[in-house]
């Protein structure tokens, strides 16, 4: 299911930021932000599904970046190897949190 990387939506005080991406079928999907991250130089997005519909373990990954004005663009990625550094780019992220997690107990 193709996504068409539509935005939508806000970030209420003390919420976690939510977009909602409009399928090509005209669905609308709610996905919760999970990280923006660089890579060689641009910015991506991961975004986690929610609702019944969501399969476990998606996760939808898009370029990103702004208008002049502060509308997030989503972009889609087409390249085989750009997905691929984005897609290591954030497995390295979760290593990371993992990594600091477990230091912050040990230090408990």
């Amino acid at each position: 299911m193709e996504k068409d990387p539509k935005y939508s939506g806000d970030c209420p005080d003390g919420e976690d930021l939510v977009m909602t991406l409009e399928l090509d079928d005209g669905t609308q999907l709610e996905c919760s932000v999970l990280t923006i991250f660089p890579v060689d130089g641009k910015q991506y997005i991961a975004l986690l599904p929610e609702g019944p519909d969501k399969e476990e373990g998606d996760i939808f990954f898009y370029r990103y970046h702004e208008t002049p004005d502060g509308q997030p663009v989503l972009d889609s990625i087409a390249d085989d190897d750009e997905f691929e550094a984005v897609i290591d780019r954030y497995d390295e992220i979760l290593d990371e949190a993992e990594y600091d997690e477990y230091v912050s107990e040990e230090e408990e």
